[in-house]
């Protein structure tokens, strides 16, 4: 990913740039608008995604009248400087029509979160914090981490017999969570294991 260097980006002939919206979790697509060098840095400084409407001849600040803010999260640009990808934090629907998306999409997935996850969970291996529950995994060796990944597998079997919706979403996250730990500690990722039971199923 090609991080954003404000002097670099190219202009078109009115002054703007078109900007691609993409939800940060689900990785949907979410709309397109266009900015300014006034609307790109005031969507730096305040942390909400900012367009130079074209219509109405200002600058114009998702969300403003709906409270339904883009929340920025990180922008690149493309291999040509004219066109940047923003990733952002929808506060509601995008679309003017109150749809998901600007091309009438459902924006329920959320999958893609789990490849951010692996992101920072990797971040805590590698920068180890001591305010980090997850680098203390980590500075605890590979049996440590073995270990919780066995508790939280217990804990979610017993909580599977009894009724409640709550306990049982916890105890799969807190799962989840250590197994990707694991797999981070072995020097392999949820990619590699979606692979084995891709080649599973085209066996089968």
């Amino acid at each position: 990913m090609r991080k954003l260097d404000v002097a670099s980006i190219v202009y078109d002939d009115k002054g703007l740039v078109p900007a691609i919206i993409q939800d940060v979790f689900t990785s949907k697509v979410l709309m397109l608008g266009y900015m300014n060098a006034e609307a790109v840095q005031q969507t730096l400084d305040s942390g909400k995604v900012t367009f130079y409407s074209r219509s109405k001849q200002r600058l114009w600040t998702k969300g403003e009248s709906s409270n339904h803010f883009l929340m920025l999260k990180e922008i690149s640009i493309d291999c040509d400087n004219d066109a940047l990808l923003i990733k952002a934090d929808p506060q509601g629907p995008t679309c003017h029509t109150g749809d998901d998306t600007c091309w009438q999409e459902s924006n329920k997935g959320s999958h893609a979160f789990l490849a951010r996850l692996e992101e920072v969970i990797a971040d805590r291996k590698s920068n180890i914090s001591d305010q980090s529950y997850t680098s203390s995994l980590f500075r605890k060796g590979i049996n440590k981490i073995a270990q919780k990944v066995g508790e939280e597998a217990v804990e979610i079997v017993i909580e599977a017999k009894d009724n409640n919706e709550e306990l049982f979403l916890g105890e799969a996250a807190d799962l989840l969570f250590h197994y990707l730990v694991l797999l981070q500690a072995k020097e392999h990722s949820l990619e590699d294991v979606i692979k084995v039971l891709e080649t599973r199923h085209r066996r089968n």
